[in-house]
């Protein structure tokens, strides 16, 4: 029989785990794609259209169908044993902590777990009802979590620094970046769709664990994968990538690669042609720094010492121009494209409205995230080697692959954060009994995947710049490296019993890439301090806001 005078709780959980799942978009998705915006492989309209997509599958065709009542065990849940309204209003409490800090977060630009916030949140609500709170070394204790704000870091640091060591020694400091790098390029595809394919087979809710699964079918799936990629690689993407490339044919789109080998010939059928306006890549390098006047001259002596470093195409013709050294244009805001002009308009006159709707829809999208006012932060781009803008476009398909996929992976685990606590109350309000792993309906799901989605379209940009440029000068190779190596921390951390955070193994993955440049001032180590700074305060704050309302519900007169 249903606890329907609790229906309350039911309605206010609801509204929470929208809000909570709305914000787990705007401030964890963003960690996927943050380093494709910065290395402007993606613009923020099309990372707002792929993890709405990415976000999603991973959520509905991959999210778990059973949640853990209390995330991690990290509360003992003896003390809600015959009285499941208290459990209801535990997770209720837990479920607007978790919610309020992620949006406090994500407003001041903390990147933070959601794990760890939805954990600080039980934390304070059990500390509230006298629960048991599992503090010593455990499977994810509190100890643990702690432990991860270093290791998670200095793991992702060391393996996307190997990632990189590669690329850079092997490719882009060679005599010829691109002649190698087109050879290599294939390999590189191969290895990443490998690490990747397995990172969700053994990391998907919905899966087996690998010793269920298998090492022999885990093997499998690598070499499956790696050898078909590779030769998808050779016979379809290598040709696509000279037409493009080498013979600088700027109507070839990615949509193209299916021709495969047709394109190898001199004039071949090209189906949906894009404008043949002479642009084949991007100046990856191209100079972040943005003031009011935009013939500011940016005069750096820092700069110089670096053009020195460039390398560059022996026996090409130079694709990598130097870094101008004058600020670039302010980018147009949301508020200037959308609503500027109409504002002689009177509030109610259609055009208006339309402008105004406009601005709501898409200010999440057009936002620029990647120039900076900071002369100090432009320096420390300064200290990054510049590499052949040919050379760099090959690693953006490696790279757009990477982010794609752990954007899935990262809906189909963390979806859980939000549902987790709903799912025990809506159980738990159907039922009239408490139960430690509760059925998720897959409606839920549909819902928790669209908001993820959604979080990130409207607020995702406030820690696409956190984590972005804001770290080290970004590009694909960089950002390529990064990804890989989060993954594979993640990944080998898994395994191994760390609960390690997505959050933390990118922060630390991003610094890890920069300290490749040999060079400690390559990072913006105050930035790096304000993110950790948001890691240490998300246990205390989550677990303050949830302990304080789950303390004050417990304790409120009556009559």
């Amino acid at each position: 029989m249903a606890l329907t005078k609790y229906s309350w709780i039911l309605a206010l959980i609801s509204i929470c785990f929208c809000v909570s799942s709305f914000m787990n978009g705007a401030n964890d998705v963003a960690n996927s794609y943050a380093t494709s915006v910065a290395a402007r492989t993606l613009t923020m309209p099309q990372v707002g259209f792929l993890s709405m997509i990415t976000e999603f599958v991973g959520a509905v065709a991959l999210g778990s169908r059973v949640t853990n009542t209390i995330k991690n065990g990290i509360i003992s849940i003896d003390r809600f044993e015959g009285n499941p309204g208290s459990l209801m209003l535990a997770m209720a409490c837990a479920e607007f902590g978790s919610a309020a800090w992620l949006a406090i977060a994500t407003s001041v630009g903390y990147p933070v777990s959601t794990t760890q916030t939805i954990v600080g949140a039980l934390i304070g609500v059990g500390i509230a009802a006298d629960s048991q709170v599992t503090w010593a070394w455990d499977d994810g204790s509190v100890s643990q979590v702690a432990a991860s704000w270093a290791i998670a870091p200095l793991l992702a640091a060391c393996f996307s620094a190997i990632v990189f060591s590669t690329a850079k020694f092997g490719i882009l400091e060679r005599k010829d970046p691109f002649k190698v790098g087109m050879m290599s390029i294939p390999f590189y595809l191969a290895f990443t769709c490998a690490i990747l394919a397995l990172f969700i087979v053994i990391e998907s809710p919905t899966a087996p664990s690998l010793e269920e699964f298998g090492a022999g079918k885990a093997v499998g799936i690598i070499l499956g994968v790696f050898f078909g990629i590779l030769a998808f690689a050779y016979g379809f993407v290598r040709p696509y990538l000279h037409r493009r490339l080498v013979k600088g044919d700027s109507r070839i789109k990615f949509y193209h690669i299916p021709l495969g080998p047709l394109l190898w010939k001199d004039e071949p059928y090209v189906y949906w042609p894009a404008k043949d306006n002479g642009v084949v890549v991007i100046d990856y390098y191209e100079n972040a720094y943005s003031t009011k006047d935009s013939s500011t001259e940016i005069l750096s002596d820092s700069r110089e010492a670096s053009e020195k470093d460039v390398a560059t195409s022996s026996g090409l013709e130079k694709a990598n121009p130097l870094i101008v050294p004058t600020a670039r244009s302010r980018i147009v805001t949301p508020e200037e494209r959308f609503l500027a002009p109409t504002k002689h308009l009177p509030i109610a006159h259609p055009a208006r409205l339309f402008g105004f709707t406009k601005w709501i829809l898409f200010q999440g999208v057009t936002r620029d995230c990647v120039s900076h006012e900071n002369p100090r932060l432009q320096a420390t781009h300064a200290r990054a080697k510049v590499y052949d803008n040919r050379t760099e476009h090959l690693f953006t398909y490696c790279q757009v692959l990477s982010a794609m996929l752990m954007s899935i992976a990262h809906g189909s685990n963390d979806v859980a954060n939000a549902i987790g606590p709903w799912a025990a109350t809506y159980s738990t309000y159907q039922a009239n009994e408490v139960a430690t792993k509760v059925p998720t309906p897959v409606w839920a799901l549909v819902i928790a995947g669209f908001l993820l989605g959604a979080g990130f379209w409207f607020f995702g940009f406030k820690i696409i710049r956190a984590l972005g440029n804001r770290i080290t000068q970004m590009s694909p190779s960089r950002g390529f490296s990064t990804e890989l190596g989060a993954a594979i921390t993640v990944l080998l951390a898994s395994r191994v019993g760390l609960p390690v955070s997505t959050t933390q193994c990118l922060a630390g993955a991003t610094v890890g890439v920069a300290l490749m440049n040999l060079d400690v001032r390559a990072v913006n180590w105050r930035q790096i301090l304000f993110i950790f700074s948001g890691w240490i305060l998300t246990l205390p704050c989550a677990g303050l806001l949830s302990g304080l309302v789950m303390g004050m519900a417990l304790n409120t007169p009556h009559l």
